[in-house]
């Protein structure tokens, strides 16, 4: 559920699929980290071959970059998220993982415990082992393949 004061930072997989995510599982004021946009633009170019397809999800994913450029003002990731980065980055290591899997997602959390925000995901596993860092805030996974307008 929602953080108390209504306020949290969404990690990519939640900006992505949030069209489909009922509006109780997500906090009332969402911002995202610069990081997001990183990943939503690396995403529109990592997309390949030139048939229908491909260019059905090449502008798919680039109506998900506009439209979250034009609806948040990102986070930084700034020298307090690089100096929480150390911490999560030892934190993962010693819950037996390595923080080199999942740069990107270890800094989304980073930016959330630097901006003392709650971390809203679909996929908590990513953030097993920042307790007491970071407060991560599990949202059901939405089943986009059975809502029709996941195709378009």
């Amino acid at each position: 559920m929602p953080d108390d004061e209504g306020r949290g930072l969404i990690d990519t997989n939640i900006v992505i699929l949030r069209r489909w995510i009922a509006a109780d599982h997500l906090p009332d004021q969402m911002a995202i980290s610069a990081v997001t946009l990183a990943e939503l633009s690396a995403g529109v170019h990592l997309v390949r071959g030139a048939d229908a397809d491909a260019r059905a999800e090449r502008a798919r994913r680039v109506e998900v970059l506009q439209r979250t450029e034009n609806e948040f003002d990102p986070l930084p990731f700034d020298t307090p998220a690089a100096r929480s980065f150390g911490r999560i980055s030892s934190a993962v290591l010693d819950s037996g993982r390595t923080p080199r899997r999942r740069v990107a997602d270890l800094m989304i959390a980073s930016v959330a415990a630097a901006a003392d925000l709650p971390l809203y995901t679909t996929n908590p596993a990513d953030f097993a082992g920042l307790d007491g860092i970071v407060r991560v805030i599990p949202v059901p996974r939405p089943n986009v393949r059975k809502m029709p307008e996941a195709d378009g």
